[in-house]
């Protein structure tokens, strides 16, 4: 069955960094794209970062272009977010999806 896991949310001031983890078991292949999306209070969840299976394409959303780096670890089964540059706006929860699951989400708040 397959199972994603978020981990390394957290408190940051404006400005910092956090670097989010999805560890996905359950399946063997690693050819399949995996998905960071986020919902704020009151708002939809929308798609963050994205990272293709085979070939490792990128695409983020406009508003986090130049701050976010999603990437995958050597085990192909660990996808990385890299957050710089955090500020309020970026507060929410951050959810993890691939395989059409979706991970219990973690949450990240931007303060001082």
């Amino acid at each position: 069955q397959v199972q994603l896991v978020e981990s390394g949310g957290g408190l940051v001031q404006p400005g910092g960094s956090l670097r989010l983890s999805c560890v996905v078991s359950g399946y063997i292949f690693s050819s399949y794209s995996v998905s960071w999306y986020r919902q704020a209070p009151g708002k939809e969840r929308e798609l963050v970062a994205r990272i293709t299976g085979t070939i490792g394409t990128t695409s983020y959303a406009d508003s986090v272009k130049g701050r976010f780096t999603i990437s995958r670890g050597n085990d192909k089964h660990t996808v990385y977010l890299q957050m710089n540059s955090l500020n309020a706006e970026d507060t929410a929860v951050y959810y993890c999806n691939a395989l059409a699951r979706w991970g219990q989400g973690t949450q990240v708040t931007v303060s001082s």
